[in-house]
């Protein structure tokens, strides 16, 4: 398994719009368990293929790693089929956009259809955590950071935060 490097906000890359995963096959299964990797040394919870520079449809998650357990989540050609019209809001942060963490409001259920890393047709009811960060995810397939969900200030805020902080790291 190989770590990749994580594209940073306002990096253009990050705007494609991923395209459909022909097959699930040892090829995307590698790229798999790179980004599983990747997410895991940089103590995210979830990545899309799109952060990584590879526009293809595949997202891992695991949302119970940051309670100390292992439960990975693999999702190829993702399609939320149904959003419950009931809100909800979390804080989100992004490893695209580090040290930035707003709250964004989206559907507080949802229904998703996907590929597994079997390649096998799979449903998944959704709610809380697993279903913001499905969506957060899901996001990234489409070229969106969940940034571009804030109000036009806290997004410039955002942005120039981003900007003085890769300025610092570039300076030393």
């Amino acid at each position: 398994m190989t770590i990749r490097p994580i594209l940073v906000a306002p990096d253009p890359r990050l705007k494609a719009v991923a395209k459909d995963v022909a097959k699930v096959d040892g090829e995307i299964r590698t790229l798999i368990d790179d980004m599983l990797e990747t997410m895991y040394d940089a103590d995210g919870i979830g990545l899309a293929a799109v952060q990584i520079g590879i526009a293809q449809r595949v997202i891992v998650m695991d949302i119970d790693q940051k309670d100390g357990k292992n439960n990975p989540r693999v999702f190829v050609n993702p399609k939320i089929v149904w959003a419950s019209e009931a809100l909800a809001t979390f804080e989100e942060g992004c490893l695209s956009v580090p040290e930035i963490w707003e709250d964004v409001e989206r559907p507080a259920r949802i229904r998703a259809e996907y590929l597994g890393r079997d390649g096998k047709q799979q449903t998944l009811e959704a709610d809380g955590l697993l279903a913001d960060c499905l969506q957060h995810e899901m996001d990234h397939l489409n070229g969106i950071l969940f940034i571009d969900h804030l109000s036009r200030l806290k997004r410039s805020i955002a942005l120039r935060k981003l900007a003085k902080a890769k300025r610092l790291k570039e300076t030393g």
